[in-house]
């Protein structure tokens, strides 16, 4: 059974999402406010939040960047009738891991829902990642989620790390902008392949010595960026 969470104060949405989104698998639980669906998220463990970004007390946004600063990695679908590609952006930036705009078909929702339940699942089967990644004077420690250059910790957002950390634990593997921004921020964000380059210059200006000569992550010319080994 996954146990959904839906956050949202238009109550005709609601009751079509309990409609069709309660099953023998899937059980669904709703609150209209942000601030009574942190009290949730604290007492209950959920598989998914589909979280609307415009509610009466709290922004969608505020409180998908508290999760992820708690390093609660329940998967998250923002659900707004925004549609302008900044506001899908700063979602990604937060750390969502889809974006649907009202008015959205219930079965497009549907799919994106169990699409993004089978990814975690199958990211939870896979084999420990290296807790420790250690090189040259670059320290990265997983658990902790801490980047260190030279002994002093760097100011590393959500995804900077995520992305760092994938690079570093396949040192020598190119990835391809498509690729990293798959593992990285999810399917949903296809067509964003700005938001990786815009990610690796931050990346690069943080750790490199000199960011226009790389000596951690470098370009794979015609692919896309690799770590070195």
């Amino acid at each position: 059974m996954k146990n959904i969470l839906l956050v949202e104060d238009d109550q005709q949405i609601t009751t079509l999402l309990h409609l069709h989104l309660n099953s023998p698998s899937h059980s669904v639980t709703s609150c209209e406010r942000g601030k009574d669906a942190l009290k949730k998220i604290e007492q209950s463990v959920f598989d998914l939040i589909i979280l609307d970004i415009t509610l009466p007390d709290i922004s969608g946004l505020q409180i998908c960047k508290q999760l992820r600063d708690q390093d609660n990695k329940t998967p998250i679908i923002m659900l707004t009738s925004r549609s302008d590609e900044s506001d899908k952006v700063l979602a990604l930036e937060m750390g969502a891991d889809d974006y649907i705009t009202k008015p959205f078909g219930v079965l497009e929702l549907i799919a994106r829902t169990k699409a993004l339940l089978r990814r975690t699942a199958a990211q939870e089967i896979k084999k420990p990642d290296k807790p420790v990644i250690e090189y040259k004077s670059l320290h990265i420690d997983k658990l902790k989620r801490k980047v260190s250059l030279n002994g002093k910790r760097l100011d590393l957002t959500l995804k900077e790390f995520d992305l760092l950390y994938l690079l570093a634990s396949n040192p020598g593997k190119p990835f391809s902008r498509s690729e990293l921004l798959e593992q990285v921020w999810g399917f949903a964000f296809q067509g964003y392949e700005h938001t990786v380059t815009a990610h690796i210059n931050r990346l690069r200006i943080k750790i490199e010595p000199d960011a226009n000569s790389p000596v951690y992550i470098l370009t794979s010319w015609g692919v896309g960026y690799r770590f070195a080994e």
